[in-house]
């Protein structure tokens, strides 16, 4: 129960805290209310950065989805060129993460890393069909059990202003373990082929946890 009211905090998320715990003591020498201000402000930023444990499925005949946040997009596209796949088609899945959604991002799938590329990029909407394209965003290319390319892209907000990586290249990946997150109000965008979508436009993923495609 205490890890469910109080979930660890992601690496990222200590020196923010640091910096809004030294704020409300600012606030509130000034005023009360600004340090009420500055208390609701560091719960919020423990909040973003918290880090959950997820039950997995670990079954290679699934994909689980990779980012907490709305279903926005169901579609079948050409795969990304910048990873020289706009040839393949892809069913894709994109998941938006508004500031208030947990913002660690995981492995849909069990496989290997074959490829890591980050592009720099605008701060759009996330929400936007050109964020797909323009905005700062980062690919993991990983090739699963089955041998399909699985890719899952990280992109960058207009609120974002970093994206992190925690994978390394030729990584061998568990279903669902961490790869990553994106700092304040972002989107997730997975690629795959041979698999059945399970998801529709505007339903509520769980990172690691609800399933978005069966084999």
């Amino acid at each position: 129960m205490f890890n469910k009211i109080f979930p660890k905090l992601h690496s990222e998320g200590y020196k923010f805290i640091v910096i809004a715990i030294i704020l409300t003591i600012i606030f509130y020498i000034f005023s009360n209310f600004l340090g009420l201000v500055g208390i609701v402000l560091t719960i919020w930023v423990y909040y973003f950065f918290r880090d959950p444990e997820r039950i997995i499925i670990e079954n290679n005949d699934y994909l689980v989805s990779p980012a907490d946040g709305e279903v926005i997009k169901v579609e079948v596209v050409e795969g990304p060129k910048e990873l020289g796949l706009e040839n393949k088609k892809f069913n894709k899945v994109s998941i938006f993460m508004n500031v208030f959604d947990c913002h660690v991002n995981r492995t849909p799938c069990a496989g290997q890393v074959e490829e890591i590329l980050y592009k720099p990029g605008k701060f759009l909407n996330a929400s936007m069909d050109k964020a797909s394209e323009d905005n700062e965003r980062n690919y993991y290319k990983i090739k699963d059990v089955h041998g399909n390319d699985i890719v899952v892209v990280q992109i960058a907000g207009l609120v974002a202003r970093r994206i992190v990586c925690e994978t390394n290249k030729s990584q061998e990946l568990k279903q669902g373990e961490r790869i990553g997150m994106i700092r304040f109000g972002s989107r997730a965008d997975v690629y795959y082929e041979n698999y059945e979508p399970l998801v529709k436009i505007g339903q509520t993923a769980v990172s690691g946890e609800t399933l978005i495609a069966k084999k």
